[in-house]
């Protein structure tokens, strides 16, 4: 049913820790420069997870956020495709019909950053589903610059996955890594699977991914890594044999674990790159000593640029079997609150979609 033609659609709707509820919302209509997106799979992540715990951290329910105005309860979801079905003023080239991925991230255009070609990094940043009501709905209003045409062999399962593989590959893309590097890898679950992907389509270089042994290892050696190392009591024992003495060109750490910033440095080769992926829960000590010594150049990453990233990341998704390793299932908006506790609980281990029309 065409938006226009519906009153009120399903949302999941953020009012505090613990509190998500499935409200009727009205359907959103296409600002200037947008288009409405019937919304047929959406993902959760760290983030909704963490306000999920313990927010609101960043969602502008308590007072206005500074650039979307928005104020109060929040639809979720900033990790959505669909399929067009109501078009804006000043807006040609997506005909309704048309299935579409979000990267969610909305920029001025005009500020340095954005001359810069740092979308992300926009002074007047907003967010659809973090900063404004976003994609955990049936429908949501979109401008068109956060999108990109899914291409018709890649379903919509598939698809849902394009907006953290676009982080992911932005991050690789952070790491300046280049043919030939050895590149270590800290953390083998889903935004260090994503990085994984990104760096392998990218360049040519022999990637050792570390984590605990298991599942996300054995994922981690049939999606590319050259090698994989166990967290143990001989880890670094097991690290030397791989790297020498010498260290790996660049070390990713995408596990935001304690300590492991410190464990990084250790690993970079004088003069190489460490690339801080993971947020950690809490503030770190952080020994600078060994960075500087070293002259390590340290770099940081931050979402992606839809523009570059979230195109090639449909790309891959087509090209691969990246979709089939890491989904772990498509439930209901109903039982979001449920998969959010098993988030932050850490049981997932891949990415789950959730389609708003299923009951």
């Amino acid at each position: 049913m065409p938006a226009e033609q519906q009153l009120t659609m399903k949302a999941a709707v953020y009012h505090g820790p613990r509190d998500v509820r499935m409200e009727q919302r009205e359907v959103p209509r296409a600002a200037p420069g947008e288009v409405v997106v019937r919304v047929t799979r959406s993902g959760m992540c760290g983030t909704d997870g963490s306000e999920w715990k313990a927010g609101p951290l960043i969602f502008p329910v308590a007072k206005p956020h500074p650039h979307s105005g928005h104020e109060g309860p929040l639809v979720l979801g900033h990790e959505f495709i669909g399929e067009v079905t109501e078009v804006g003023p000043n807006v040609t080239g997506w005909d309704p019909g048309t299935r579409v991925a979000s990267g969610a991230g909305i920029s001025c255009g005009d500020c340095a950053r954005c001359h810069e070609g740092r979308t992300n990094l926009c002074a007047r940043y907003v967010t659809l589903g973090l900063n404004r009501d976003g994609g955990m709905a049936e429908y949501v209003a979109t401008p068109v610059t956060t999108l990109e045409k899914i291409p018709s062999s890649l379903s919509d399962d598939a698809a849902g996955l394009a907006q953290p593989l676009a982080v992911g590959l932005h991050a690789a893309r952070r790491s300046r890594a280049q043919n030939g590097d050895t590149v270590v890898l800290i953390g083998a679950g889903a935004i260090g699977t994503f990085v994984l992907a990104g760096l392998k389509h990218l360049c040519d270089v022999k990637v050792i991914v570390v984590d605990f042994d298991g599942p996300r290892l054995e994922r981690a050696s049939r999606l590319g890594a050259d090698a994989t190392v166990a967290v143990d009591d001989s880890t670094n024992d097991s690290m030397r044999k791989i790297i020498g003495s010498s260290g790996a060109d660049v070390v990713i750490e995408a596990s935001g674990a304690p300590g492991q910033i410190d464990r990084a440095a250790s690993w970079t080769r004088q003069g190489g790159t460490l690339l801080q992926v993971g947020l950690p829960a809490k503030p770190q000590e952080v020994n600078v000593h060994p960075i500087v010594m070293n002259e390590i150049t340290v770099e940081t990453t931050l979402a992606h640029v839809c523009g570059e990233d979230l195109g090639e990341a449909l790309e891959i998704l087509d090209s691969s079997q990246l979709a089939a390793e890491l989904l772990e299932g498509v439930f209901a908006l109903s039982e979001l609150p449920e998969q959010l506790d098993l988030l932050v609980s850490g049981e997932i281990q891949g990415k789950v979609l959730f389609d708003p029309r299923r009951d």
